[in-house]
């Protein structure tokens, strides 16, 4: 019997790394940005067609390589940056893995000219899929140019799985931004099929992060500094009136490596405690710089994910650091007690204050029970009892008037009148139950009486259903009820932000929106669907657009049917919201008057009904 165990070719072996390393367009828009900040380069152009997915090209200023060097570096885990196994607890540059370049060559056609400054001749190297198509001496100008074109051509369920050109592209820009982010002493550049994106110059971090977020942010921005022997962090956060639903003003840096930390964006989040509302959250672009050998930073294939080993030391910097911050600004909660404004007051010319004084009765005795005694006490206060009687003239002509102790009889729940044939399934006919016998459960819940039990209606999830299905029927074609905005609403994205909306303004506007870019992340909101608070429709958009980048990743669905679904769940009635009688009368009424009244468009359960036995059973009958 042979043998079974061998080993793979190079070519498989780098396709299957380029599993982990290359996931899509803005992986080697990443590792190729990275490369040539590791070159020294003060200027790098990006240029990207198709959304990466026809041509990447990456051109720098850098030191460029030899042609030894530009053969090499297409070979796997060969790298410029480790020569032994210490040097992995020390690195403080970003391409070591040695692995970026080879799993790029092994999907696409590779394209490499690079010269160095004291060589009059460059190299130019081809690779199609690892295989070499030709090394040739060529004029170019120092530093390395990149070319990657038809990405994932040789691996045709990578590209199948490739998202729409819009999301590509926004991927592109969040990588491309967290490298501009920690360099700004670079210039860089972005050109989306020949349109210019950024042309970013030098400059201190705060005026990159005007650059790339737009002039508004300038004025949000607060400093944070602080630094101790083992750790130091700086950078900026916004003001607390700035913090919004949306993320994307989040950036955490780790010796000039972006990461993702949940610890220590709690560590931000607990600083900014009751100076937001819960579901903003703030905006903040610090910079940690630590001792390399106490930091793991090769954990995940992205390097997105570090550990710290001084983790709550950190945490505990970042979090003073940030109250300081807003503190300094004043910001933070505080009670002055050496002024009180309501006590300022200028006294009129000629004015003389005078001591008040008080009128004591000293015969007066709360002990004694006579009422002359009180009255006498009280003499300016003598009561008007004449003609009391022409108060109740014609009273006895006048309908009954129920009390307020007969209207607590309301929450008895007694059943109304039934006829033999109702149903007792979940729909509750209008004579199952009475408008006064509706009340709310913590301001979460409607109860009504109907014919098995006790029916309990989820008012957010009845809500959200009710409005599903109206837009969902205007998605379909049916009559859209818009109304104009009477002051149009102006509102500022980010780059990614302003892609998504981008994207989505044609579904958008068959759902009753009407949104126009005015350039530079500007948008202006005209219509929006009926029902729609005026002053709601700032927060409903950065709902709308957090939400739907966390359910981006879901492609089964249609996306006006998800652009619904998360419309209608920024509009319903929210938990804990008080309803009158009318109002919860009229959401029961619109519920079961949809196709699905017991089910929310997330597929939980909106409504269900206690039967009686059951009800017997909870208080132990």
């Amino acid at each position: 019997m042979s043998d079974l165990i061998r080993l793979l070719p190079d070519s498989v072996a780098n396709q299957i790394a380029a599993g982990e390393v290359i996931q899509r367009p803005a992986s080697a828009v990443k590792e190729l940005l990275e490369n040539a900040i590791d070159a020294g380069a003060t200027q790098i152009k990006l240029l990207v067609k198709d959304a990466g997915k026809s041509l990447i090209q990456v051109i720098d200023n850098g030191s460029g390589m030899s042609e030894t060097d530009a053969r090499m570096c297409f070979e796997r885990h060969a790298t410029s940056k480790i020569r032994e196994a210490n040097d992995l607890f020390s690195i403080r540059t970003l391409g070591f893995r040695g692995e970026a370049l080879a799993s790029i060559a092994a999907i696409a056609q590779v394209e490499l000219k690079t010269r160095r400054v004291d060589e009059e001749v460059g190299t130019s190297i081809i690779i199609e899929g690892s295989k070499v198509k030709s090394q040739d001496p060529v004029a170019c100008q120092q530093g390395t140019t990149f070319i990657v074109k038809n990405l994932f051509y040789n691996i045709p369920a990578r590209r199948y799985f490739l998202k729409s050109d819009t999301v590509e592209f926004r991927h592109i820009l969040e990588e491309f931004q967290r490298v501009a982010l920690v360099h700004p002493d670079i210039e860089f550049s972005l050109f989306n099929n020949d349109k210019p994106v950024f042309q970013l110059s030098k400059g201190n971090l705060r005026q990159r992060i005007v650059h790339i977020f737009g002039s508004q942010i300038n004025e949000k921005l607060l400093p944070v500094e602080a630094k101790t022997e083992l750790v130091s962090v700086v950078g900026y956060i916004g003001k607390p009136e700035t913090a919004r639903k949306t993320r994307g003003e989040q950036y955490f840096f780790a010796n000039g490596r972006f990461i993702k930390h949940p610890y220590l964006h709690h560590a931000v989040e607990q600083a900014f405690e009751e100076l937001i509302p819960d579901s903003a959250i703030p905006s903040y672009f610090l910079y940690i710089e630590v001792d390399p050998s106490t930091i793991d930073i090769n954990i995940h294939p992205t390097k997105t994910e570090v550990n710290f080993q001084n983790g709550q030391l950190l945490y505990a910097s970042i979090r003073t650091s940030v109250k300081h911050a807003l503190g300094m600004f004043s910001l933070s909660p505080t009670l002055d007690f050496d002024t009180e404004p309501s006590f300022d007051f200028v006294a009129p010319k000629g004015y003389e204050p005078k001591a008040p004084t008080i009128t004591v009765n000293p015969d007066y005795n709360p002990f004694r029970k006579q009422p002359q005694n009180f009255l006498k006490a009280n003499a300016g206060m003598t009561p008007n009892v004449k003609g009391w009687e022409k108060m109740y003239e014609g009273i006895a002509n006048q309908p009954s008037v129920q009390t307020d102790q007969d209207n607590n009889n309301d929450f008895r729940l007694i059943p109304t009148q039934e006829s033999e044939n109702e149903a007792t399934g979940i729909v509750p006919e209008s004579n199952l139950y009475a408008a006064n016998k509706l009340f709310q459960v913590q301001n979460r819940f409607i109860v009504a009486n109907v014919k098995s039990g006790l029916l309990i209606v989820d008012q957010q999830k009845a809500n959200e259903r009710i409005i599903f299905e109206k837009i969902s029927s205007n998605a379909e074609g049916q009559a859209i009820t818009r109304q104009r905005v009477l002051f149009p609403q102006t509102i500022q994205l980010s780059a990614v932000d302003s892609e998504v909306i981008t994207e989505l303004t044609p579904d958008l506007d068959s759902l009753g929106f009407e949104i126009s870019a005015m350039g530079r992340g500007t948008f202006v909101i005209n219509t929006v669907p009926s029902n729609m608070p005026a002053g709601e429709i700032i927060d409903f958009i950065d709902g709308l657009l957090e939400d739907y980048k966390k359910d981006r990743a879901d492609s089964s669905d249609d996306q006006r049917i998800k652009l619904a679904r998360i419309i209608a769940g920024n509009m319903a009635v929210k938990t804990a919201q008080s309803l009158k009688v009318e109002e919860m009368q009229q959401l029961i009424d619109e519920l079961f008057s949809c196709q699905v009244p017991d089910i929310a468009p997330d597929g939980s359960r909106v409504l269900r009904i206690i039967q009686v036995n059951e009800i017997d059973k909870l208080i132990g009958k």
